[in-house]
């Protein structure tokens, strides 16, 4: 069993991300950067291609500890030396004469952040692909709920009617912003060398301009990787760790909204929507009759996570001189973190999203409750040209509170209050909460327009 096995982090247990960022594809990772680098110096002659060859199948098939790689590296406070030497000596075993151009020039943070960015784009590339499942679904929702009237919410009250539509239309498009910031984010290799300017590779490249010879190979290695050309090596210029811990946070933040919309809608004395019906999900360890968003608790969970790890990998940017001393290091673990509990909550929105129960009924019970009161609003905008806009307002809280506390019905009330301005239909009419949704409609019309892709290129072959 894995030391982490998401215990006590069930949004990502069990998920694809899960899978794609833990030990065994981080070793992978690293294992790939190492051979992809041996393959870009083969290209520009530098190793030879038999070399790389035999490199490359070491990576590939040769068998590694993690655990033993894992406890090596406490002597070296990072596990790329570690990965060397394992793969250093399952390369002699195969061909002696090979094992000398492992890792040839290179340094640890070249490895570690080319692997990084292997294991990102392709955590990014399946949250990027849940987001676009999420975002069918709720288009769906969205088309399907265009004119369902509900109550809008405004600091934890009635405020005025919208439509379920036009919330979804809302919900998708933070996912679409999320997917737009994912898609947005470089993944270059790493290749700098010891301080940065590649003298090591140069090293073993006599007689070849430097310059030329530096940008070849950094081309190289990225065709190699899928990954991007970077302007600079960035050992200590961290934006692209620091742009993905934002799209990060981002996209967790947004699907955190959607959860806590669906905590709120779900309650029973509201009951407004469902989370999809699975045997035994959301049952209560001591209450029969209970069956909990779960969904929408796991997203949350994750929503509330997030953002503050992403600003540790903020913090990590103010990193001193060419490399960190335990800057670069504190990446590591939050940046996985970010990319697996983002990922998990993606996965866990597009069940939700494709799964959520829209109770009609209860919206427009819930919009009845307060006989008319919600949309008081449009009343007094009707009354306004007779009565002025302060008094016709005045006039409104008069009634609602009346009507609220157990009298009459508001729109006998306000007939009463104003006969010469309003007949009793007439006011029965205003009072009506579906014929004021302003233009909900169109909004949720213009919302599907939207001509972004959700999407994902995949950003490594």
């Amino acid at each position: 069993m894995s030391p982490d096995s998401g215990l006590l982090s069930p949004v990502y247990a069990g998920t694809p991300v899960e899978a794609a960022v833990d030990d065994r594809a981080w070793l992978r990772a690293l294992l790939e950067a190492e051979a992809a680098l041996a393959r870009a110096q083969a290209r520009l002659g530098t190793v030879p291609t038999d070399a790389a060859e035999a490199i490359t199948e070491a990576a590939r098939s040769a068998p590694f500890d993690v655990r033993e790689i894992a406890l090596a590296s406490r002597e070296s406070a990072n596990p790329v030396i570690a990965v060397v030497g394992a793969l250093t000596a399952a390369v002699r075993d195969r061909d002696g004469g090979a094992a000398e151009y492992v890792h040839r020039g290179s340094t640890s943070q070249d490895v570690f952040d080319t692997a990084a960015m292997l294991v990102c784009c392709r955590a990014v590339e399946l949250v990027r692909a849940d987001l676009g499942r999420t975002a069918d679904a709720l288009a769906r929702l969205a088309r399907e709920h265009r004119d369902t009237p509900m109550a809008g919410r405004t600091l934890a009250l009635h405020a005025v009617p919208t439509t379920f539509g036009l919330k979804a239309a809302g919900w998708r498009l933070l996912v679409l912003d999320a997917a737009e910031r994912l898609r947005s984010v470089r993944t270059p290799v790493s290749l700098g060398g010891a301080a940065g300017t590649l003298a090591g590779y140069l090293e073993y490249a006599p007689g070849l301009d430097p310059g030329g010879y530096a940008d070849r190979l950094t081309a190289a290695y990225a065709e190699e990787t899928g990954l991007d050309v970077p302007v600079l090596p960035w050992h200590a210029l961290r934006t692209p760790v620091a742009d993905l811990a934002s799209a990060l946070s981002f996209t967790a933040a947004a699907l955190g909204k959607i959860a806590a919309d669906v905590q709120v809608l779900v309650r029973t004395e509201i009951g407004e929507v469902g989370e999809p019906a699975v045997a035994g999900r959301g049952a209560s360890s001591a209450m029969p009759h209970k069956r909990n968003p779960v969904l929408a608790t796991l997203i949350r969970s994750a929503a509330l996570r997030v953002p503050a790890l992403a600003s540790v990998l903020h913090l990590c940017v103010s990193a001193e001189d060419e490399r960190s001393a335990g800057v670069w290091h504190a990446e590591w673990a939050p940046l996985r973190d970010c990319l697996r509990l983002t990922g998990g909550a993606a996965h866990t929105a597009a069940e939700l999203a494709a799964g959520l129960v829209v109770h009609a009924d209860r919206m427009r019970a819930n919009l009845d409750l307060t006989g008319g009161a919600v949309v008081t609003e449009r009343v007094a905008a009707a009354l306004a040209p007779e009565l002025g806009k302060a008094a016709a307002k005045d006039l409104l809280g008069g009634l609602a509170a009346r009507a609220a506390a157990g009298g009459r019905p508001l729109a006998d009330l306000l007939a009463g209050a104003a006969p010469e301005v309003l007949s009793r239909e007439r006011a029965a009419d205003l009072l009506d909460p579906a014929a004021y949704t302003g233009a909900a409609g169109h909004l949720v019309d213009r919302a599907l327009e939207d001509p972004r892709q959700s999407g994902l290129r995949p950003c490594t072959e």
